[in-house]
């Protein structure tokens, strides 16, 4: 998910042009409760419910282990035609154990299916049953089928491609922070050229890749599953779509769990969300270097964080000169090192991997930057999904000068990850297929049952104001924040006063009475090796 809240030293940006009609296609509002979609999603849920899931042996294209089993679940293309087309989702389970890891004599409760979204958009939740092999979440499993799903046009469910996975142009190496006139005029060549890939391949279904479906899915799948009412966790991007749910089928709602959540703010969704993650990185990027240079005697690569960005800014000119192995560049260099701003697990290892190629091994940086043939058809997938989901869901500004100016100004103090961002959003800006005004997420008291908030204070993926405005929307919502902490994705993880949180309200139905904070994890572990 890239979008997050800009603030603090980066100022406040003039984002016009969010209003403009979109490019090439007409507005496309949320369906009132009384809609077309809204009888359909009724519809699609009790066809549904006859039908259940058949759960069986994974296909061999999903690359998953026995003990999963794997079943489908027919959604509509468009569900204001809910005897249109129908498209399949993949979804796949493993049952409660009854199992409770602290007494092996004790029988846990079946409390019914844990439905899983990882994020995104473009993530595929099809691994996340397997989550309940480790120990932090055996106690949820037991209790739990944790189930996960590939949202449409994701994996096998309706999958959606923007160009030939075939036929895919070679990697770009370069990424300057400051790019050059005819740098950017390429960029905007490389982006319309995609909004059309986009168009030509999926053609009119391509409009029905939204989040509001994605949210009218899951209460189909809630259905399928024989669940009245449904437990959900949603990381990230997750988060979104498990508020709108929240928003459209508040009575549908047994638990949920946000995880990192986006802001849901309509005049944050998407174009002022992603502008806000550029600045939130550039903190998290400046947490990172600290912490490599408190480890200088290990890496080599400075005593200050501003020594050590001299040492990254050293290696990105001599990768601009001369790739390593003629396939990592710059933009090679700070796709790995924005990763570790996702998950400081992955510190050691790229800070490993800058100190050896400065001392002349590029091996370790191939190892972490390089790219993977193997997955480029699962990668661009993944890049069209995500294309499309938020092209659709909102307005964006439609005229190149809009988002030269915002992301110039936004790079003097966060050079990061501003332009990466812009590249990987700007098809947006000429996408042909009507885009939708975000639903305003919101539940009135009594509506929707308490639900459980987690965020680490210094996430830049989902910044923490993102977490507490959500919480203002959802009304007897608790949040639970990791103090001092900037991993993008807390449940579950080494937080254990956070995982005390999960487990209660997930198996006890039981929050704190007050939002409540837990101090960081540990920091990762400095290895030379």
């Amino acid at each position: 998910m890239r979008a997050a809240v800009l603030h603090g030293t980066a100022g406040s940006l003039l984002l016009t042009g969010l209003v403009a009609s979109p490019a090439g296609g007409a507005q496309a509002w949320p369906a009132p409760a009384g809609s077309a979609e809204a009888r359909g999603t009724a519809v699609a849920a009790g066809r549904a419910a006859a039908a259940g899931i058949r759960f069986g042996t994974c296909p061999k294209e999903e690359h998953l282990p026995a003990s999963l089993k794997c079943g489908t679940v027919t959604v509509p293309l468009d569900y204001a035609l809910p005897d249109g087309k129908q498209i399949r989702l993949t979804v796949s389970r493993v049952r409660a154990t009854g199992k409770d890891p602290h007494n092996a004599r004790h029988r846990v409760p079946r409390q019914g299916s844990l439905v899983y979204n990882p994020g995104g958009p473009g993530g595929s939740g099809m691994y996340f049953p397997l989550i309940g092999l480790l120990p932090e979440w055996k106690r949820i499993g037991g209790a739990y089928d944790l189930v996960g799903y590939a949202p449409r046009g994701v994996g096998r469910s309706a999958p959606l491609t923007c160009r030939d996975p075939r036929h895919l142009p070679k990697p770009l190496l370069q990424a300057p922070t400051i790019p050059s006139e005819s740098f950017k005029k390429a960029r905007v060549a490389e982006a319309k050229a995609y909004a059309r890939g986009c168009a030509r391949r999926s053609g009119p279904a391509l409009r029905h890749y939204t989040s509001l479906n994605n949210a009218r899915d899951l209460d189909v799948l809630r259905a399928a599953l024989g669940e009245r009412r449904l437990t959900f966790m949603g990381a990230s991007y997750g988060t979104y779509f498990g508020s709108l749910y929240a928003t459209l089928f508040p009575s549908h709602v047994r638990r949920m769990v946000f995880d990192s959540a986006v802001n849901p703010d309509p005049e944050k969704v998407w174009y002022a969300n992603n502008l806000d993650q550029s600045a939130a990185f550039e903190t998290r990027w400046a947490d990172l270097r600290a912490w490599i240079a408190r480890h200088d005697k290990v890496y080599g690569l400075g005593r200050t964080a501003e020594a050590v960005r001299r040492s990254y800014e050293k290696a990105r000119a001599r990768l601009a000169a001369s790739p390593a192995g003629g396939t990592v560049g710059p933009a090679q260099l700070q796709g790995a090192f924005l990763q570790a701003g996702y998950f400081d697990d992955y510190w050691p290892q790229r800070a490993l991997a800058l100190s050896a190629y400065l001392k002349g091994d590029p091996k370790p940086l191939i190892q972490v930057a390089g790219p993977h043939p193997e997955a480029a058809a699962e990668q661009e997938n993944g890049s069209a999904v995500y294309t499309a989901v938020e092209c659709n869901d909102a307005p964006w500004p439609t005229d190149w000068r809009t988002w030269d100016r915002d992301n110039t100004r936004l790079a003097r103090v966060a050079p990061f990850e501003t332009w990466d961002n812009v590249w990987m959003n700007l098809p947006c800006a000429y996408w042909s297929a009507p885009r939708q005004k975000p639903l305003d997420v919101r539940t009135l008291p009594g509506e929707l049952p308490p639900t459980l908030i987690l965020a680490a204070e210094r996430d830049a993926a989902t910044p923490y104001d993102g977490a507490k405005e959500l919480q203002r929307r959802l009304w007897g919502s608790v949040l639970v924040t990791e103090n001092g902490a900037g991993t993008h994705g807390i449940a579950g993880g080494p937080n254990q006063c956070v995982n005390g949180y999960l487990d209660a309200y997930l198996l006890e139905g039981r929050l704190p009475d007050r939002d409540a904070g837990c101090a960081p994890h540990r920091e990762p572990v400095a290895r030379a090796h």
